[in-house]
């Protein structure tokens, strides 16, 4: 009989947990909840070494997400009740705490839990926005078609994130070669030189020098530069920690003259796919602001949509504050306007994510264009540079010759 690993708090509020053997999570469940055990969670204690340690389990991603909201999806629109659904899904997913999620939903189905509410209790598997949108299918009746809608979301979704990822991912591996290649040089390369010149017995030109005393800096001191790397690294997180650093750095990243643009297109593209979903799906308009500004992943946009709230909470149209928070361009907000005037905002904001998934794809398109020459000619510099600051004083004795 398999043990199962229980957490919980008593009747007086305070934590507990335990084990106990049980034929299934359903049995187990109802033994704990003899315990007056309040909002438990059960999950089968794992059989290897590593299965307690979360480092050592698979990670639930947002394919393993969107594959369940589509199946769950056809499978209620094939007329299979809820809790059915969810258990054969648990029954054939592979990764362990992602089954064990899917399980306890079931499980809190069965006892008179709302979808959404039983969701609620795994915020890192399912967010405010799944879980908002899930309450309002729930409510209208229309789960299938809330869940279709929000599988598409997701997918749309990772298209963009990974987009934006692979035009990060060459420029930043391409500065990683390079710099392991000035590594090498300075190590390796640059002492042969240096005891070359050492027996001259004349000054070294300047780019020399400077070159020589890199050189001896990177290959005593390199355990300094990592700490010093290190720490700049977590002072950063620290800063990005606070509500005024993540500010003020959100606010560079949009006015920087090569990333700015892009990280405004995706924010914009990010906004008015998430509204415009929720709205469809009949969340009210300043719960589903709420919720996308919560979302943003900046903290200047999230501000600017959070006026809106406000806004529209006072009686103004949601066109307003967004022209004067200064973060939407003009386009967007004529666009919202002439939505909101007819009565076809959610139509129109999918309208407008369209158009900016885009112009995302063109700025990573020029992005990847633009850095590729940009690496060439640094690394093709740095290792001239080198090699004429080496060749210096070979000229300068051969002149003297």
């Amino acid at each position: 009989m398999p043990t199962y690993l229980w957490t919980g708090r008593n009747v007086h509020g305070e934590k507990r947990k335990g084990s106990i053997e049980a034929a299934d999570p359903s049995a187990a469940l109802t033994q704990v909840k003899r315990l007056r055990i309040q909002d438990p969670v059960i999950k089968e204690k794992p059989k290897s070494l590593f299965g307690n340690i979360a480092l050592f389990q698979p990670r639930t991603t947002g394919k393993d997400i969107v594959i369940f909201t589509r199946q769950l999806s056809t499978m209620i629109n094939a007329g299979l009740p809820l809790v059915q659904s969810i258990d054969i899904l648990a029954r054939q997913q592979e990764k362990e705490p992602f089954r064990q999620v899917l399980t306890a939903i079931r499980l809190d189905i069965e006892t008179g839990t709302t979808f959404a509410d039983a969701m609620r209790k795994h915020p890192k598997t399912f967010d405010a926005l799944f879980t908002n949108m899930i309450e309002a299918g729930e409510t209208g009746g229309i789960l299938d078609t809330i869940l279709g809608r929000l599988a598409t979301f997701k997918e749309k979704s990772m298209a963009l994130k990974k987009k934006v990822r692979g035009a990060m991912t060459y420029p930043i591996i391409c500065l990683i070669i390079s710099m392991l290649i000035l590594t090498i040089i300075l190590v390796f390369v640059i002492p042969v030189f240096e005891q070359m010149f050492s027996g001259m017995g004349a000054a070294l030109p300047l780019p020399t020098q400077i070159v020589v005393k890199a050189s001896y800096l990177v290959k005593t001191k390199f355990h300094y530069l990592l700490i010093a790397l290190a720490l700049l690294i977590y002072v950063t997180k620290k800063i990005y920690a606070t509500d005024k650093g993540q500010l003020k750095i959100d606010a560079m990243i949009l006015r920087a003259p090569i990333i700015g643009p892009l990280a405004r297109k995706v924010a914009v593209a990010k906004f008015t796919r998430t509204l415009s979903t929720m709205l469809q799906s009949g969340v009210p308009i300043l719960e589903a602001l709420n919720v996308v500004a919560k979302t943003a992943g900046n903290k200047i946009i999230e501000r600017a949509i959070f006026r809106v709230s406000d806004s529209i909470s006072e009686g103004r149209p949601i066109s307003e504050p967004l022209e004067e928070s200064g973060v939407f361009p003009n386009m967007v907000v004529q666009m919202i306007n002439v939505g909101e005037s007819v009565g076809a905002l959610d139509n129109m904001l999918a309208k407008i994510a369209d158009f900016y998934d885009e112009e995302v794809d063109q700025a990573v398109s020029n992005l990847t264009a633009l850095i590729e020459p940009m690496l060439m000619v640094f690394l093709g510099g740095m290792i001239g540079g080198i090699v004429v600051a080496m060749y210096m004083p070979i000229f300068s004795m051969a002149s003297h010759i």
